[in-house]
């Protein structure tokens, strides 16, 4: 794992001609407890990833070694505050503003490998994609609240849980989780973590 390279891949590469990504994809969910959600399919992962790669401004970063250990992908969230609509109460004032500001990037999927050093890998893929986008936020990332493998991974990885959001497509509540991407985002976040967790523990 040492020698995992990133690099930013097109909307060529990034629709997966070559199947590689989805198999990553596949790999990611294997070792999770099959009672834990509904396990997607392979249709599933490139239905959304193919509307994904319509949206203005998609991006996305693959982690190899010599074939695909993980990657970002996401694109950025619109200033008008359309994402936070249906958040649980008012949405978070800070994140309002860096939203506004066209300072946010929703990151989307992140599937590493199976791997001892997997969440290095999906650090490093994670804090790699906004980077490049220059925004000063990873956010919403929308989480089904009964998907446990995936909000322990992306906590394990760093990512805040700051609320829930109720979208009307699916009349679903999920998890509403973010990334600060550089240092003077971090303190702007604190207040709302400690309020989400107050609200909403574990």
């Amino acid at each position: 794992m040492d020698t995992v390279r990133l690099r930013r891949a097109n909307r060529r590469q990034a629709q997966d001609p070559s199947g590689k990504l989805t198999d990553l994809y596949m790999d990611s969910r294997e070792t999770s407890p099959p009672e834990a959600y509904r396990r997607p399919s392979r249709r599933h992962f490139l239905d959304r990833l193919t509307a994904d790669i319509r949206r203005p401004g998609f991006a996305m970063v693959i982690a190899e070694t010599d074939g695909p250990v993980g990657c970002a992908s996401g694109f950025p969230v619109r200033g008008d505050g359309f994402w936070w609509l249906g958040f649980d109460g008012a949405p978070p004032r800070g994140i309002e503003q860096l939203t506004a500001s066209s300072g946010v990037l929703a990151i989307t999927d992140i599937p590493v490998r199976p791997h001892p050093q997997d969440a290095h890998v999906a650090r490093r893929s994670q804090e790699r994609l906004p980077a490049d986008q220059q925004a000063s936020l990873g956010v919403a990332t929308l989480v089904g609240r009964a998907d446990h493998p995936a909000l322990t991974s992306l906590r394990s990885w760093g990512w805040p849980d700051v609320g829930e959001v109720r979208k009307p497509v699916t009349a679903t509540l999920l998890r509403v989780l973010v990334l600060p991407v550089c240092e003077r985002t971090a303190p702007r976040l604190e207040g709302l973590v400690h309020d989400a967790w107050t609200r909403w523990p574990g």
